[in-house]
């Protein structure tokens, strides 16, 4: 048993595995976490009323902006159900949740303006955040009642996600079905904006009526922390957002702990919390239940991402568990300024579609690297255990029934700008019960994903290993249990690839090597009794370049 050592990280015990495995950089994150005055008033005072579904936006607004001149404190929601419109949260202000209260946004909306910010790294006009701040300081939101975002009133839904009863139901209560009558609109703006490529997107050629013509489809992120310095969310339930449900947007020194995600698994883009350009974030102690990632990291799209040039950096998850979701930690797609030093350990995935979820594709740019990842718990995985993709083409990771998708295109590109990477991830103590496939890799023919060293695994899944377009990729100490119709470990184009005490329950082929490219392939300390022929090259493999002992 290897021996574990207690290193202090951002005050908190951090495992480190050695005696051969993989082992966290010894860090300190240091991130000050926000403090306030105690001075408390309670929206009841501003006017505010709970149960009769009066819209208190002007009451909570002005109680945030008048503690906020006074130098701050604690803006308190007592218990009871409070409907409001969009909140703007300002510096040193602590909005405070008591147990039992409802902070619930309103469904009419026209009383969300349409503000210039970022949807999906792109500048955009969208419909303002429910909870919105923008260059703030010391801000929090805390405390142990719910916040809601009405956001089935926003959503569009796909038919294949639901029952025959929920989508009849659906459908008549009202709103557009798209041409093929497999999508649900709630309103004609909401079908609108589909049938236009990037509609929210600010470009010159737009009037401003085109947008207030599709301002419905424009959904609001329910919590835009925006270029904000000192954030602290805690103990809350978000849930039911219009599209992300926590959005961190260029922002720093960021503390988010204790609290609960919740969205319907149909709603679209209805991603946990997305990490986007931020530096210094701590993410402990939180659930996460939604319809799309569940912990996802971003740092901008495509050329605008590669000019803002902000990676995210600097990033420890602790102690997360997921349950529904497209991926439980995700860096991707849209990843164009980065993302580097990202540390994860302990946390637990159930019925999560992908496990460890890395995705980009061409034209992204941006270099993922330096991630660390330990100790994390799956169950019933539907997709991948582990999987890196840099051919995502931005949809669900597991096929709808009646879906039909075709593998990409296999072409060699010149490297230039666009060309994303994915390098130096050290991944070490997974165990997964139940998945499609266990270990996924692929490549680009002209940008190999390349040092990926995967540690101490222990995998049941009705596919192994699949290496396609990987350079440096090493594989040791690892039980993998798969269906024996397969090859266990499958590699294209392959190069210094080392697998390392491998076992395995059975296998009809133990590695299958295709690609003129492939070479310095090896497998060593493994025992092939349980395998009925233990290697097959073809397509240009070249058997002499794979030593198996």
């Amino acid at each position: 048993m290897n021996q574990i050592l207690k290193t202090v990280v951002g005050g908190a015990a951090f495992l480190t595995a050695c005696g051969g495995a993989q082992s966290f950089k010894e860090q300190n994150s240091q991130i000050p976490v926000p403090t306030f005055r105690q001075d408390t008033v309670n929206i009841i005072d501003f006017g505010a009323v709970s149960g009769n579904f009066q819209t208190n936006t002007q009451s909570i607004n002005h109680a945030i902006d008048s503690l906020h001149q006074a130098g701050g404190g604690v803006v308190l929601i007592p218990a009871g159900v409070w409907e409001s419109g969009p909140i703007k949260l300002k510096s040193d202000i602590n909005l405070h949740l008591a147990k039992n209260a409802l902070l619930l946004f309103t469904k009419d909306f026209d009383q969300y303006p349409l503000i210039e910010t970022s949807w999906e790294g792109i500048p955009q006009k969208r419909n303002q955040s429910p909870i919105w701040a923008l260059n703030e300081k010391n801000i929090a939101i805390t405390g142990k009642g719910i916040i809601d975002g009405n956001g089935d009133a926003w959503r569009m839904v796909k038919k294949g996600k639901m029952t025959r009863s929920q989508w009849n139901k659906l459908v008549a209560s009202g709103g557009h079905l798209n041409e093929k009558g497999d999508i649900w609109y709630p309103s004609e703006s909401s079908l609108k904006g589909v049938e236009n490529k990037d509609p929210g997107r600010i470009t010159g050629d737009k009037p401003a009526d085109f947008y207030q013509s599709i301002k419905d489809f424009l959904r609001p992120n329910m919590v835009l922390i925006e270029e904000c310095e000192g954030v602290l969310l805690e103990g809350v339930t978000f849930q039911n957002s219009a599209a992300w449900n926590i959005h961190p947007l260029m922002s720093k020194n960021i503390t988010i702990r204790d609290i609960n995600v919740r969205n319907p698994w149909y709603s679209q883009n209805g991603d946990g919390i997305d990490i986007e350009s931020c530096q210094n974030v701590l993410l402990e102690n939180s659930t996460f239940d939604v319809g799309d990632d569940a912990i996802c990291i971003k740092s901008g799209r495509d050329e605008v991402g590669r000019e803002r040039g902000m990676p995210t950096q600097d990033l420890w998850v602790k102690n997360c568990t997921v349950y529904h979701a497209h991926g439980g930690f995700v860096v991707g797609s849209e990843m164009s300024g980065g993302a580097k030093n990202l540390y994860v350990e302990d946390c637990t995935f159930i019925g999560t579609d992908i496990g460890l979820r890395f995705k980009t594709t061409r034209g992204r740019g941006g270099i993922v690297e330096n991630v660390y990842i330990k100790n994390i718990y799956m169950k019933d995985i539907p997709g991948e255990a582990i999987l890196f993709d840099m051919y995502y083409e931005g949809t669900d990771p597991v096929a709808l029934i009646g879906e039909r998708r075709e593998p990409p295109k296999v072409e060699v590109k010149e490297v230039t700008e666009e060309t994303p990477q994915f390098r130096n991830f050290e991944i070490s103590n997974i165990i997964c019960d139940g998945a499609a496939k266990g270990v996924f890799i692929r490549g680009l023919p002209e940008m190999a994903i390349k040092n990926i060293e995967l540690n101490n695994l222990k995998i049941q899944a009705k596919e192994g290993i699949d290496i396609q377009e990987g350079n440096n990729i090493k594989i040791k100490n690892a039980w993998i249990e798969a269906e024996s119709t397969l090859p266990l470990v499958y590699v294209l184009n392959g190069d210094q690839v080392v697998l390392d005490s491998l076992q395995y329950n059975q296998a009809q082929v133990f590695m299958h090597v295709q690609g003129d490219r492939s070479k310095n392939i090896e497998a060593k300390n493994s025992d092939h009794t349980k395998a009925e022929k233990i290697l097959i090259t073809d397509h240009g493999a070249n058997e002499n370049l794979v030593k198996i002992n």
